[in-house]
């Protein structure tokens, strides 16, 4: 393919390679697990503020304490 067809086709497919690499490093990073806590607390409790991020990670940290069997060692 040459001409406009070819640039646009090429930004598509490096907006599509972008847009993985931002879900992949957001999912390995932890930062989608207080995005979906945040929707789930507005949700679920829509009275009450929803908790920092800090607030999110020391609970999450004790909850993994709390929890052992769930990794591996």
């Amino acid at each position: 393919m040459t001409g406009p067809t070819a640039s646009a086709g090429h930004r598509s497919a490096s907006a599509r390679l972008l847009r993985w690499i931002r879900w992949y490093l957001r999912e390995i990073s932890g930062a989608a697990d207080y995005d979906r806590h945040c929707l789930r607390h507005l949700r679920e409790h829509p009275d009450r503020p929803v908790p920092s991020r800090r607030a999110y990670e020391s609970w999450r940290t004790g909850r993994r304490e709390e929890h052992p069997q769930t990794r591996c060692c």
